[in-house]
């Protein structure tokens, strides 16, 4: 199971926007895809209709339980949920000075079946734990950038912190791909901060982006994704587009 870590510390980025829809792109392509909503906002977890207000994933990770018992099906084939709850914000706390507390989530990963093609986390908006503990568990990194903003800081800082976690605690680390979103052609500032992502990161920003789509927004308030919302329009069309050049990658690197 290829696993992805979708992450920017600074929100409003489609994070959970990349997630979902990248999640039912990939499963219409055939792939069996896992969704790990690791945020307490629970935005993919609410986006899917599966939002958990037990804190059951929370007291699967205080007490190392069972992850795949959690597991909820979707009503998109091939799809599956982990859900989130407010209650993860505490998870930190819970965990402070137990042993390997930055590799529970990789323990609880490993004890899953091998029954999905990939594994999807949508990481909260900070730098905190549970993002690092994503960051320990998988392989790859994927960073939504919105082009509305100049992210090149914010990016900065993102890899130093996964230079880090692979020197001290994942070697197999690296950052994968920057997916730019909310692209905009028609400003000059779009214009500006994709050029500036592609010269400065010209092997990892995807050639797909993410248009600016109203239809996109819509499709979260009727717990779908785009390309069931709205198959036809161009936000399913990037996002199928995103999703086929992930998989070539994917693919590509899994040789090197």
């Amino acid at each position: 199971m290829k696993k992805i870590a979708i992450m920017n510390q600074k929100g409003g980025t489609a994070k959970t926007t990349t997630t979902v829809n990248l999640a039912a792109a990939f499963a219409e392509q055939g792939k069996r895809v896992l969704v790990l909503d690791l945020d307490p906002q629970a935005n993919t977890s609410s986006w899917f209709g599966t939002k958990d207000s037990e804190g059951t994933l929370y007291d699967v990770f205080v007490n190392n339980g069972n992850l795949e018992s959690i597991v909820v099906n979707t009503d998109i084939a091939n799809v599956d949920v982990i859900p989130s709850s407010p209650w993860m914000v505490a998870v930190e706390r819970a965990l402070f000075q137990t042993d390997e507390s930055e590799a529970r989530l990789k323990n609880l990963l490993s004890s899953l079946p091998n029954k999905w093609d990939l594994l999807l986390i949508d990481c909260p908006p900070t730098l905190g734990f549970l993002s690092l503990s994503a960051l320990v568990a998988c392989q790859n990194v994927l960073v939504p950038v919105q082009t509305q903003v100049m992210p090149l800081e914010g990016l900065a800082h993102l890899l130093e912190t996964i230079e880090h976690i692979k020197e001290r605690l994942n070697p197999s680390l690296r950052l994968f791909a920057i997916l730019p979103s909310l692209v905009d052609s028609r400003t000059n500032l779009s214009k500006e901060v994709l050029q500036s992502l592609r010269e400065r990161f010209p092997d990892v920003v995807l050639q797909s982006i993410i248009r600016s789509n109203i239809r996109i927004a819509e499709a979260y308030s009727f717990s779908k994704p785009i390309t069931l919302y709205d198959p036809n329009g161009s936000g399913a069309q990037d996002y199928r587009a995103a999703a086929k050049e992930l998989l070539v990658k994917l693919e590509r690197t899994s040789h090197e």
